[in-house]
């Protein structure tokens, strides 16, 4: 073979070769490099073949093995011509060409190493970084950045006949632009035509784009048929707004919209979004009595129908307004009580019956920061709750929290200061406030300022620490149903003395075969603070604190400040760790108590619901354990014993296997008693899991029961079948909506990987929330 190498031309650039990407109905997943990052510039020229003729210097023919390249591009062919002033290359038979990796064979071509203008006749193709491929009469490149498909097919599949194609008459790429527009295309799978379209708008690279998403088939909450086609509009590359036209056959048209957008301003970064559904005059008429309250019961001659507007919002946005000082807001809001039970599509979702409305800004310094916010709720009642016949009514109404309108917040602190004391400041003014008259309201000022000495030594700590709580309040409408007596002002300033120490021992040890180090971690913690009465000052804001090891070693066993619990106390815990070589934690072993030297005084009264909440003399008991038993087992459980009835309050056990990606089970049981005749209490067993039934079948389901009223509150099964190049998932799950209503929804998805998701539901983002540990069956594919 002779080879020839071109003398030295001007800077050129070859054609934008990679011509063909995926194409889909919506924004796609970045398939090829950016055209910058590709060039040939000051490269010359190589030839090879068996004969050369010509000169030179204008024209050489190339026949028999011809190879021409130029830097990262090439071409062999039977035969060639390179005409030099032109800087132009044909060739024909055989032809394979290759640029960074993307490879065509074609009958013949013609390229303009400089302009990058030419075409290639019946190409096959392959691109290398989302394995795209296919076929097409002709490619015709307008430019080093643009070129021209016709009649071309497109695939993620292997091989000569692929599982699903694309096929469009013309697709016109502009990777300068990164946008490509297509004529007819059509999407065939398994050789049947399952959805097509006149014509589309497409990124390049995978960036955003505007354009038509797939349409989304399937049920409502209430099990009725709809159909949802959303629209994605890129308005910029920091903001873009999803559209969502979705028509239910029985309630009429709602139109949805979620705007996005992030950025930076001078003053700092800034971000936010808002969704928003809106259902006119739904035509699932509601029954209500004359004085417009909800129909229960017996229909009366009185009742009406009524075509409600329903509708639905969430905003929240969050913003720098200048070095360490931002705003922000947070706000839902819903139509009515009934809107979360009637279109809700998940369990998060039908749960959410308090909506925050909140306002605030914040401000911080180098040892302090202040905060300021208004914060008002809307509360959506279960229907059940507002039906007079109902014996449980009131223990299933949804208490409305106290308005904050406004609250501010002051913190300041130092640690190691003055020899090594730490001290913090923290205070708090707010107006509380209630649109039922009956509830006392009013101003709260609270302050609690701290000092402490911390002592840490190798293997021990030492903590003294010394707080006081002041609190002024005036209110309105804060009289003793009793005595009469007008309780409008009201002071209480309480000291609080504590002492927390432990002792950390060390050994190495073994843990299932594993060499590792072993701790005990015995701690003592002694608090006192003396009893004051505050029965006659409301409780806002404030319950008794979750019990949990963090919470053993609070100085106040409320969550708030309308209550200081008087406290003559000692808690007790150990903590065993075994910790591998390279830190990771295996094992925690927790045991913990507290032990009362007088029984505390102080009982929260709980206005909101009417409940008093019981009186605790002894402490609980917790004991918890969590670890990681092998590379595929792991384990939590947590107990909580209550010393003063003798019983368990609670418990919950939960496990996990997961010996592969795509093998994981997960078994959990909870349990809670009933407090204060409140119907707070459950008993539910929890399973879930995904696992492979065959080479290419898996399945994923979950179980969620609650053993103490009989009654399943979330139930999910589905099958996934995994291709070479595509995914198929289907199921159905039933959840519980309200007390008495429940939804089910079926889904049906294809897959098809590097081009879109097609089919009724969200069948991905089901399994990815319900099921703990859940894997995608393609994770090299796409986004999440």
């Amino acid at each position: 073979m002779s080879w020839i190498t071109a003398l030295p031309f001007p800077p050129r650039r070859a054609a934008a070769l990679s011509a063909l990407v995926a194409v889909a109905t919506g924004p796609l997943y970045a398939q090829t490099a950016p055209a910058g990052s590709r060039s040939d510039d000051d490269q010359p020229t190589t030839m090879r073949a068996e004969e050369f003729t010509g000169r030179p210097d204008r024209e050489l023919n190339l026949y028999r093995n011809v190879e021409v390249t130029r830097g990262a591009t090439g071409i062999t062919a039977d035969t060639a011509c390179f005409r030099q002033v032109e800087d132009e290359v044909t060739a024909q038979g055989h032809i394979t060409m290759w640029r960074f990796g993307d490879r065509y064979k074609g009958d013949a071509l013609q390229l303009n190493l400089e302009t990058g203008k030419g075409w290639v006749l019946n190409p096959s193709y392959h691109l290398q970084m989302n394995n795209g491929q296919g076929k097409a009469a002709r490619i015709d490149f307008l430019g080093e950045n643009q070129a021209q498909v016709i009649d071309g097919t497109y695939s993620t599949c292997d091989g000569p006949d692929p599982d699903w194609y694309l096929k469009s008459s013309t697709l016109n790429l502009d990777s300068g632009r990164d946008v490509g527009t297509g004529g007819k295309t059509v999407i065939y799978f398994k050789n049947v035509p399952i959805l097509g379209t006149p014509a589309m708008s497409f990124s390049l690279s995978g960036a955003r784009r505007s354009g038509w998403l797939p349409p989304s088939i399937g049920t409502g909450s209430k099990g009725s048929a709809e159909i949802m086609v959303p629209y994605y509009v890129n308005i910029a590359p920091n903001r873009d707004l999803t559209l969502y036209p979705r028509y239910m056959f029985d309630r009429g048209l709602q139109l949805g919209a979620t705007g996005r957008y992030i950025g930076e301003t001078s003053r700092g970064p800034y971000s936010g979004e808002t969704h928003i559904e809106v259902l006119p005059h739904d035509r699932v008429a509601y029954r209500e009595r004359e004085d417009g309250s909800p129909a229960f019961g017996a229909a009366l001659p009185t009742d009406r129908l009524v075509h409600r507007d329903r509708w639905w919002i969430d905003t929240l946005h969050s913003q720098a307004l200048a070095p360490g000082w931002t705003f922000g807001w947070n706000a839902h809001a819903a139509s009515d009580n009934e809107y979360p039970s009637d279109f809700s599509r998940t369990v998060a979702a039908s749960a959410e019956r308090q909506l925050l409305r909140e306002l605030r800004t914040d401000y911080s310094g180098q040892y302090w920061s202040v905060n300021a916010r208004v914060q008002s709720y809307q509360v959506l009642q279960d229907p059940a709750a507002l039906d007079p016949t109902n014996p449980n009514a009131n223990a299933l109404r949804v208490p409305r929290p106290y308005d904050r309108l406004p609250q501010i917040n002051f913190h300041a602190g130092r640690y190691d200061v003055l020899g090594g004391f730490d001290w913090a400041v923290d205070a708090e003014l707010v107006r509380f406030s209630h649109p039922d008259n009956s509830f006392v309201q009013g101003n709260r000022a609270n302050l609690v300022s701290q000092v402490s000495y911390p002592i840490v030594r190798p293997g021990w700590f030492f903590t003294p620490k010394v707080m006081l709580h002041a609190t002024q309040y005036d209110l309105d409408n804060n009289v003793d149903p009793v005595t009469k007596v007008d309780h409008n002002r009201i002071s209480r300033v309480l000291p609080t003395v504590s002492l927390d120490s432990g002792l950390i021992f060390e050994r190495p040890s073994t843990l299932f075969g594993e060499n590792s180090t072993q701790t005990l971690e015995p701690r003592l913690f002694y608090v006192r603070t003396p009893y004051k009465d505050q029965s006659a000052i409301p409780n806002f804001d404030t319950a008794v604190a979750g019990f949990n090891y963090a919470q053993l070693f609070t100085e106040n066993r409320f969550v708030g400040a309308d209550r200081v619990s008087d406290a003559n106390q000692l808690t007790a815990a150990v903590v065993s760790r075994f910790i591998e070589a390279n830190g990771a934690e295996r094992l925690r072993l927790v045991v913990g108590s507290r032990y009362y030297f007088s029984d505390p005084q102080v009982n929260p009264r709980v206005r909101l619901n009417q409940a008093e909440a019981p009186e605790v003399t002894r402490s609980d008991a917790l004991l918890a354990a969590s670890g990681r038993i092998s590379e595929s087992w792991t384990f939590d459980s947590g107990v909580q014993y209550d010393a003063q009835s003798r019983s368990l309050y609670s418990k919950n056990y939960g496990v996990q296997w997961n010996p592969a990606p795509m093998k994981v089970l997960n078994l959990e049981y909870r349990y809670q008693r009933d407090t204060a005749g409140l119907l707070t209490g459950f008993r539910n067993a929890d399973l879930s899991g995904q696992w492979p039934l065959s080479q290419r079948w898996y399945g994923v389901g979950r179980v969620s029961y609650s053993l103490r009223d009989r009654k399943l509150l979330e139930g999910l099964t589905g099958l996934e079948y995994k291709a070479d190049c595509w995914i198929f998932r289907m199921g159905a799950q039933r959840f519980v909506t309200a007390s008495q209503t429940t939804s089910t929804q079926y889904f049906f998805q294809l897959e098809l990987n590097g081009l879109s998701r097609l089919g009724p539901g969200n069948a991905l983002e089901t399994f990815n929330k319900s099921i703990p540990g859940y894997t995608r069956l393609n994770t090299n594919v796409g986004r999440p």
